[in-house]
């Protein structure tokens, strides 16, 4: 790509991200203003040293939301920009990492872009898919769309517009819905289905993996401050085995916004050749793999899945918009290496002008001393900003992921370390 027509692209950018909201996990002390961010830093990819320019705000109009990541990233030792950020068309169209409207359990909701932490009802099938964070050069544009009307609803994903792979969707009916029954008018049934109708990349294989289920689920307290729901989900993988959880989730919010804290206790009964939420963070790392020349696909584990029971527990909380933490964690009865774990926390503000984030995921967890290890079983990032004055703010950040090398035909670390010096100019808009 030439150099010059990524400057022209950066400048015709910029006037729609000056007037626009920033909200930003590593920026303190802005938050719901108008805002722009850039920064210039130092970034090491695969042992190559680059200077870089990167602008990532992430920008809410009311309930519309947009979120960018454009980097730009010189060679230190070639003096060439980076050809795996802007090698091809499309990843133009990366640059802008979603678009949303609303919030996931709002009546209306709608993503396109990067999928976070993607979920299908209550994660039995698929749980915190994530389309992005695994291959940093691979970015997805996917889709999520949600309508709540009351009396019926539905949930629906698909991973890649770009290129048909991953679709998910649940249905779901209160057959009460307009009786004046306080509890029951709340019961809904649900169905499920979610398929991967390419896992290896190659449309002259027929290698297309099918989940599908039925739910149930009964709110038995809604109120402003407290909420509990009880539900029972079923789940079959097509031409495999089945299985079925029950679960509570609880919900509490303190007086006047101080603390909220949600959580998700579940019991699963699983059958012979049955995974459960087998799309899940990990997914686009296990779909499908090469080892030794030897093809190796995600549904190879699920012929060997015997009959077991287990356990998935979820905790997320937030006190006084100043620590915020989300926690999952699962494990097989009697089952080795069968842990999987999500952590991830947030502090906007803890010190004056200091803000953190970090996350965390490993897969084939064991006991304790093997939870907390950075190998090929785990992501992690980290960062940290300090505000230097009110304008500039100087953060760190520390990113541990995977990408796979076509050569070698297998995975390989990919590590970043990227220092950066921001700047952030907030703006107010008079009511004329």
């Amino acid at each position: 790509m030439k150099k010059g027509s990524l400057f022209v692209f950066l400048l015709l950018l910029c006037p729609f991200v000056v007037f626009a909201q920033y909200q930003s996990n590593l920026v303190p002390g802005v938050s719901n203003q108008a805002a722009f961010m850039g920064g210039i830093g130092y970034s090491n990819i695969d042992g190559e040293d680059y200077l870089t320019l990167s602008l990532r705000p992430e920008l809410a109009f009311g309930k519309f939301g947009v979120g960018f990541d454009i980097p730009f990233r010189y060679n230190m030792n070639t003096g060439e920009i980076r050809d795996a950020d802007w090698n091809e068309s499309y990843d133009y169209f990366r640059a802008i990492r979603y678009m949303r409207w609303g919030h996931k359990r709002d009546k209306f909701y709608t993503r396109v872009g990067v999928l976070d932490a993607t979920r299908i009802g209550h994660g039995f099938i698929m749980n915190f898919y994530n389309n992005e964070t695994i291959n940093f050069d691979g970015r997805k544009i996917g889709l999520e769309l949600d309508v709540d009307a009351g009396l019926w609803g539905f949930e629906s994903t698909t991973s890649n517009l770009g290129r048909a792979e991953i679709f998910g969707g649940r249905a779901y009916y209160r057959p009460l819905y307009n009786s004046t029954i306080p509890i029951i008018k709340n019961f809904a049934i649900g169905a499920s289905y979610v398929t991967d109708i390419d896992p290896d990349g190659t449309r002259n294989t027929n290698d297309e993996v099918a989940v599908f289920g039925a739910d149930v689920e009964l709110p038995i307290i809604k109120t402003a401050l407290f909420n509990t729901l009880l539900y029972s989900d079923w789940g079959k993988i097509k031409d495999y085995g089945d299985g079925s959880a029950v679960g509570v989730e609880l919900s509490l919010r303190g007086l006047m916004g101080t603390f909220s804290i949600t959580t998700q206790l579940e019991r699963r009964f699983l059958n012979d050749e049955f995974i459960p939420n087998y799309f899940d963070a990990f997914y686009e790392l296990e779909r499908f793999q090469v080892n030794n020349n030897v093809p190796v696909h995600k549904i190879d584990q699920v012929a060997g899945a015997t009959k077991t029971n287990g356990t998935f527990g979820l905790l997320h909380g937030s006190v006084l918009n100043t620590l915020e933490v989300v926690g999952t964690f699962e494990r097989l009865d009697g089952r080795k290496n069968s842990g999987i774990m999500h952590m991830e926390a947030l502090v906007p503000n803890t010190v004056p002008k200091i803000s953190m984030h970090a996350a965390y995921d490993r897969v084939g967890i064991d006991d304790f001393s093997d939870a907390f290890q950075l190998d090929n079983r785990s992501i992690a990032r980290a960062g940290i900003g300090y505000k230097i004055y009110p304008f500039l703010v100087f953060y760190m950040d520390y990113v541990w992921t995977y990408r796979y090398d076509k050569p070698r035909e297998k995975w390989v670390t990919q590590k970043r370390f990227e220092p950066q010096i921001a700047f952030v100019m907030p703006f107010q808009f008079s009511k004329r």
